[in-house]
């Protein structure tokens, strides 16, 4: 029995070395793939440590602006493009706005849109219906949120060109009258002025250096735009071109007529005025005025008694 029990320790003994020599060996050998693993990745060459290297928006958010930019345009129709561009065009092509940044965008307000109308009615407690018609109000106000942007900064161009449109034909008269050719003298009125306007008429010079025809440009100009007083400019201006007529001429018809519908435009907005001022007078100004006027009376008769 001594025997046995003696052979069996003997034997649990040795597995245990054995086992510990075995864990060893593997830890060694673990030890030893990892170093060599470390040693390929740094010994690596540089074409393949590039895109290990890569900043994380290279990596990430690269592909995923480009997967967005492919469902926007998928979304938007085949046609999107020219009118997103004519969007763009018509508010001067604001600064890192281009048509696949639009089209990306219309998908990330979306998203963001209904997130936020999605935590909106669960802080607020709306019941089933009402958080339906807010979250996909605010998904549709996420989508057409470039839109609104970009209507809204042409509205203001245009506003901007409307006002500085008879200044500038002025100058290009006088410019003309002076001696100067009619791209000189857009020449100079787009360095001697600042707004959208003056950027046109550069871009309209520009095109022009590169070898586009002078009614070509000009007309370009008037698709760009869509002011009345701008588009009847251009028309007159490439009827002249074609048919010889003396553009100092022509620059001064144009400038009276601009000057005329300016101050037709401006009676136009003071004949408004009484019309616009109607409401707020019944609804603000003459309620006060009769509890003013009236309130005293009121109070003295009720102090007397009468009533």
């Amino acid at each position: 029995m001594v025997f046995f029990l003696g052979a069996a320790l003997v034997f649990v003994a040795l597995f245990m070395v054995f086992a510990a020599i075995g864990g060893l060996q593997s830890e060694t050998r673990g030890v030893n793939r990892s170093l060599a693993v470390l040693e390929a990745m740094t010994s690596a060459p540089t074409e393949m440590a590039k895109e290990y290297d890569a900043p994380f928006g290279e990596r990430v958010l690269a592909p995923l602006y480009e997967r967005v930019t492919k469902l926007g345009r998928r979304i938007t129709g085949a046609d999107a493009a020219d009118r997103i561009r004519h969007k763009l065009d018509l508010a001067g092509n604001p600064p890192g706005w281009t048509v696949d940044r639009v089209s990306a965008g219309k998908i990330v307000g979306a998203v963001c849109g209904f997130g936020m109308a999605g935590v909106f009615s669960l802080l607020l407690g709306f019941g089933l219906s009402v958080s339906l018609v807010v979250i996909a109000g605010g998904t549709v106000a996420g989508f057409f949120g470039p839109n609104m942007y970009l209507y809204q900064q042409a509205f203001d161009r245009t506003a901007r060109m409307q006002s500085e449109l008879p200044d500038a034909i002025d100058l290009l008269t006088i410019s003309v009258e002076s001696g100067l050719g009619f791209d000189a003298a857009l020449m100079q009125v787009s360095r001697n002025t600042d707004g959208p306007l003056a950027g046109e008429f550069s871009r309209v010079i520009r095109e022009m250096q590169l070898g586009m025809g002078r009614s070509d440009a000009l007309r370009a100009l008037g698709e760009r735009n869509s002011m009345p007083d701008l588009k009847s400019f251009v028309s007159s201006m490439v009827q002249a071109d074609a048919f010889g007529i003396p553009v100092g001429q022509v620059l001064r018809v144009q400038s009276n007529e601009i000057r005329i519908k300016r101050r037709q435009w401006a009676e136009e907005q003071a004949q408004k005025v009484p019309v616009k001022i109607t409401v707020p007078l019944i609804f603000c100004i003459l309620p006060c005025l009769f509890i003013a006027v009236l309130g005293p009376a009121v109070i003295q008769i009720m102090n007397s008694g009468i009533v």
